[in-house]
């Protein structure tokens, strides 16, 4: 989703989807990655 926000700001200049992708990148550093949340778990295999 940030990825897609930042290139819709790149082609069309609009403040308001900057201020989203500001938005966005600022909670995703607040909240950990659900995935490497997983990959850190040790969880046994059976």
């Amino acid at each position: 989703m940030l990825h897609f926000t930042w290139k819709v700001f790149t082609q069309t200049g609009d403040i308001d989807t900057y201020l989203l992708y500001k938005e966005l990148e600022k909670e995703m550093e607040a909240t950990p990655n659900e995935e490497s949340e997983l990959a850190d778990t040790n969880l046994p295999v059976t």
